[in-house]
This record gives C-alpha cells, structure tokens and sequence, in this order.
C-alpha cells in the first residue's frame, strides 16, 4: 500500500496549552525524550538529561490533564545498579501500570511498578535472538507481547512482560520492512506495529506478527527538498523561528502515534514540528508549535521579579511559540495531542475537534 499526500481539510486542530517547565531535579523535566500515558491522564516522562548534568536524568510523573499540569513524584536515577539508568529512551506501561524504560548504553530494559518502585530488569548486549543494541521504542500489545525497537540491529523484537524472547522481524536497509536505525513505535487499536525508522527518514506500518503494511513519507528538510539528515534546520532555526520544510517528507522522525481515527502523528524531529496524516497517507495538517507558558512557568516567574522584568523586554515571542526537536507524541483522552516539545523542556497540547470550527 504506497503512500501520496494529497491535502485534506475536514479535521481540525485547536491548541489547547503548555504543560511543564525545565527543571534538572524535583517539579519540572529536562529533555522529556519520550513519555507513556494513563488513561486517567497520568504521564510516566522519560527525561534524557545533559551528561554534565546527569541529576537531569530520571523518571518524572505528571498530571496532564485538561484542568492543567501537577507535578506528582520523581523515581530513577543515573548510574548503572538495579533501577538506574544511563541513556534511557523509551517507555510504556502495562496493563497493571508496571513501567518499562529501555536504556540505550546499558542496553537492557528495566520494569518498576506504578509507584515507581524497581520490579526488574533485563538484557545482554548483542545480535542474536533476544540479545539488545541500542534499544528505543518500546510498547504493549493487547495480549501482553511487549515490542521493542532494537535499534542498531534494525530490527523489531518480541517478548514477555518478563523479558521472555518470543520473535523478531526487520533486517537493515531501505526496502519496505527493512529499517535503518529505528527510533520509536506504537501500536494502533488492531496491534499494527509503526515504526519511526529514522535514519530512513520515513514511518512503517506491520501487522503484529511482522507483515508489511504501509510506508509513509520521504526524506526532506526545510530549504533543501528531497534530501534528509540536513540538522541545519533544528541547529540554526530551533527554536528561533517556524519550519517551511514540505509537508510528508521527514527529517529523522523519531515518534509515532496513532488516534481512534487511524490518523497518524508523527514527530518530524529535525523539522521541529510534528506532521498529521490519514490512515492512508494523506497530509492533514502539521504542528510547528503555539507554545506559551505554562502554569508551572507562570508561577516560577512570579516568583521572580528581575525574570518578570527580563520577560517584559521581549518583543518577538515566536522563540517561545515554536516547537523545538519535538521526539514523541501521544493521544490523550477526548482527543487531546499531546507533544514531548524536548528541546524546549514542556510539552506543547493540542485538541482534534470532533465538531467543524472556524479556522
């Protein structure tokens, strides 16, 4: 099933809020690389930290929900013991809340419980059958199967809850069904596997016994159609101004989700944006970012009055709108979007207006 992006117009989007602040430690995140979320709206949030700030990296769990965010408890930490972490990546939850973080240096994952609290882990470093390199996305099945993305084996493999290797599929390079280093994954409401793969700058859909499905979209950056793997875009204008990179190409995606709808959001990540398509391919619309502060922004800054004076100089507000290397994206209830804007230190909220809207 091949892919076009022809435009749409019969979905729209509103912004809703901002969520978080930077913090390297307590009430705030620092990179949120990726997060899971509840039903009840509760997000586990993976922050990458700095590696001169290695405090930075660690599990935050926060309220997201429609009356605004509250910062509830802090787990993890940076090192190499039971329950520590050095380059964590990905995250998902089971059915009973237990947590799976997956962790790229030591390359093993590591499950706690709802609280936080260190369950297990596993993983050896390798290529054969159940063995990990560089491990990423990781997600549930409905029949407790957990999906993990093994990055630099390209490949995806399957396992129980208790780290039990089940099968894999996926084998390096550019054909349909062949990756070159995946970063993250989801599943859809029928088990469908998409994977951002991303050095192939593109997303791909499976069936959840390995089965290709779909592959959507081609390499392009802003200001350079056709070509991927340009950062000029993230280094120079993230941050600072809004993207122009053409609709359904990708620079590096590195997050996928999939709404009730079937449409597909994906983190562009060195587009700094997050594009929108239909079950088939179609470009609905993109996310470049209409980020303001927060209430955790808010409230720091009236703590602060030189910060206050500093705000009240600024006279182009764009730097604070955009998104910034945006790598994960997920649905929230009643059609919210919900986007990790990393680079920035907040996520950036959305809404999918189940009534037409004047736009």
């Amino acid at each position: 099933m091949a892919s076009v992006f022809l435009g749409i117009n019969d979905r729209t989007y509103t912004y809703e809020s901002t969520a978080a602040r930077a913090e390297h430690m307590g009430a705030g995140v620092r990179y949120p690389i990726d997060f899971a979320m509840t039903e009840d709206e509760i997000a586990y949030i993976v922050n990458r930290g700095r590696e001169d700030r290695p405090d930075g990296t660690r599990l935050t769990v926060f309220s997201l929900g429609e009356d605004g965010e509250e910062y509830i408890s802090t787990f993890g930490s940076y090192g190499e013991e039971p329950g520590q972490f050095i380059w964590p990546m990905g995250i998902t939850l089971d059915k009973n809340t237990n947590v799976y973080v997956t962790d790229e240096w030591l390359h093993r994952v590591t499950k706690y419980d709802q609280d936080g609290e260190y369950i297990s882990h596993w993983g050896t470093h390798g290529s054969g059958d159940g063995e990990l390199n560089r491990p990423a996305g990781i997600a549930v099945g409905q029949d407790d199967t957990l999906y993990i993305v093994d990055s630099r084996n390209n490949r995806i493999q399957k396992f129980t809850l208790d780290g039990k290797y089940l099968g894999k599929f996926g084998s390096a390079g550019s054909d349909n069904g062949e990756f070159n280093l995946p970063w993250g994954m989801c599943l859809d409401a029928d088990d469908n596997i998409f994977v951002a793969d991303w050095r192939n700058d593109r997303v791909q859909s499976f069936t959840s016994d390995g089965k290709w499905l779909a592959t959507f979209g081609t390499p392009g950056a802003a200001g350079t159609p056709g070509t991927g793997g340009d950062c000029s875009n993230a280094v120079i204008k993230g941050g600072i101004t809004y993207t122009n990179a053409p609709v359904g190409q990708f620079n590096r995606p590195t997050g996928v989700c999939v709404d009730q709808d079937g449409d597909i959001y994906i983190a562009d990540w060195l587009n700094n944006r997050v594009q929108v398509l239909t079950p088939e391919g179609r470009f609905i619309t993109e996310f470049t970012g209409d980020g303001h502060l927060s209430n955790m922004g808010v409230a720091k800054l009236k703590s602060n009055p030189d910060m206050i004076r500093q705000r009240n100089g600024i006279r182009n507000f764009t730097p604070e709108r955009v998104l910034w290397a945006p790598c994960a994206v997920k649905m929230g209830q009643n059609n919210r979007v919900i986007i990790a804007d990393t680079t920035r230190h907040r996520f950036q909220i959305y809404r999918k207006n189940t009534e037409p809207v004047v736009v």
